[in-house]
């Protein structure tokens, strides 16, 4: 999940495995799995750096749970 700014100044919470694809026109537009959009303002490279972080979150979490689990077992 990565937070993003509509064009209003609307915070909104999305999920990144629902990305389809990001369009510059020249906003960044992110159209969704279902080929709905929401136009935001942050430029396709901050959207792409957000995603690398959250990734790296979740496999930072996935790995320190699995070390645990194996220490643990």
């Amino acid at each position: 999940m990565i937070k993003v700014t509509k064009l209003n100044g609307e915070e909104i919470i999305l999920n990144t495995n629902l990305i389809h694809s990001i369009q510059l026109i020249p906003e960044s537009k992110i159209i969704l799995l279902e080929k709905e959009f929401v136009i935001v303002k942050e430029t396709a490279d901050e959207i792409i750096d957000k995603i690398i972080e959250f990734n790296a979150k979740i496999y930072k979490l996935h790995k320190t749970y699995t070390v645990e689990k194996i220490n643990v077992d």
